[in-house]
This record gives structure tokens, C-alpha cells and sequence, in this order.
């Protein structure tokens, strides 16, 4: 499972023109899910993303995370294109991504997971639909976390 978490001052997710899920200071966690991920992969995710000190603190240091700005909010995009490859040719080739009969049921056990670990509610995007993802970074912050690798 790879997960790129964007520290944002305001993000949002529309389909089809409509607003699904909106935070403004908070994270934005793009979700690729592969065949071999599991619970396991999701439970220590979710437990690191919750508990990830990437906001600054009042010297402006990364010292705070999301469970220590009641504002914070989260949003999670599923985006199986985090787990293409580019070995070969000039075309992404997806086949290390999960079929959505495995990814989305992980996708939505994730967010609950997330959700249990922050106490808070988790915007969400729209499995498989065509998604427009607007966000401010701020920071730039940008982290790429990997379940395999543990980092």
C-alpha cells in the first residue's frame, strides 16, 4: 500500500461537478492499493498517517500532527496509478495495482481505520470515479509512505 500524504491548507474532491469531500487545514492522502496488501498493510498505515508530525508548531518546527490540531481535517483519494511502472516503454503499465474487487474494500476499510485512529470524520473521494482534486500544499509538504517498506 503507498500512500502520498500532502500537508494542505484546503483541499477538495468534485465529481461531476459536485463537491463530495472538502478539509481546508489538514491532509490529503492520495491511496494505491496492490494485490498484496492486506489489513495489516491498512492498520499500519492508517496508525502512521494518524500520528505523522508534519504541521508546525508554534517555532515553526514539524513537531504536530493531526491528532494535535482538533482542525485538522483529512480527505483520502484512492489512485491506483500510484503503484504503475514505467520500466518498460513510454506507456504506464498497472499491473502491480489491485483489481477494485480487492482495492475497494481496503480503500473503504482504510478510511474507517483512519478514521477510528484520528476521531475524526474522513472526506473521501469516490471509488473508480473520474475525480477532480483541487489543494492548496502548504509548504510545499509532500511524504510518500510505503506499507512494504515500512517507510
Amino acid at each position: 500500500m503507498r500512500a502520498i500524504v500532502q500537508r494542505v491548507s484546503e483541499a477538495s474532491v468534485v465529481i461531476s461537478g459536485e463537491t463530495v469531500a472538502e478539509t481546508g487545514t489538514g491532509l490529503l492522502i492520495l491511496l494505491g492499493i496492490e494485490e498484496t496488501d492486506t489489513d495489516d498493510d491498512l492498520a499500519w498505515l492508517a496508525a502512521k498517517v494518524a500520528r505523522m508530525r508534519i504541521f508546525a508548531d508554534p517555532e515553526g518546527k514539524m513537531n504536530l500532527g493531526m491528532l494535535d490540531l482538533p482542525e485538522a481535517g483529512a480527505i483520502v483519494v484512492s489512485q491506483f496509478t500510484l503503484h504503475a511502472s514505467t520500466r518498460k516503454g513510454n506507456r504506464p503499465s498497472f499491473i502491480r495495482a489491485a483489481r477494485p474487487e480487492h482495492s475497494e474494500p481496503l480503500y473503504e476499510a482504510f478510511c474507517a481505520r483512519l478514521e477510528e485512529e484520528s476521531g475524526r470524520t474522513v472526506g473521501r473521494g469516490r471509488f473508480g470515479a473520474n475525480m477532480k482534486v483541487r489543494l492548496i500544499n502548504d509548504g510545499p509538504v509532500t511524504i510518500l509512505i510505503d506499507s512494504k517498506l515500512r517507510e
